[in-house]
């Protein structure tokens, strides 16, 4: 199964926390840097965080300081820690391998964050 496993969206008000884990399958996971892309509504999906084999790590402006990414090679999975969340937080987050110079979810449903204010 290629479709990576996404979970850990809820809820919250601002100023919570939520951690998303994505199970990937072994083939993505262990050939590919890893990352979380998120969509909200009318909007273009935006990269917010990635990890590479090696454990290094990139994340968007935005999201700097309140989010981190790990990743356990032992289980396929890779997580988002979510600190200090904000509205413009809500949408659908997608775990993403980088293959062939882009970016792809292999079809993953991805999960819902919702930030009240």
């Amino acid at each position: 199964q290629e479709q990576p496993v996404e979970s850990g969206g809820d809820l919250v008000q601002a100023g919570g926390s939520l951690r998303l884990s994505c199970v990937a399958s072994r083939t993505i996971f262990r050939a590919n840097t890893m990352g979380w892309v998120r969509q909200a509504p009318g909007k273009q999906r935006e990269l917010v965080a990635s990890i590479t084999l090696s454990g290094g790590t990139n994340y968007a402006d935005s999201v700097k300081g309140r989010f981190t990414i790990s990743r356990d090679n032992a289980k396929n999975t890779v997580n988002l820690q979510m600190n200090s969340l904000k509205p413009e937080d809500t949408a659908v987050y997608y775990c993403n391998a980088y293959v062939g110079g882009r970016w792809t979810d292999y079809g993953g449903q991805g999960t819902q964050v919702t930030v009240s204010s």
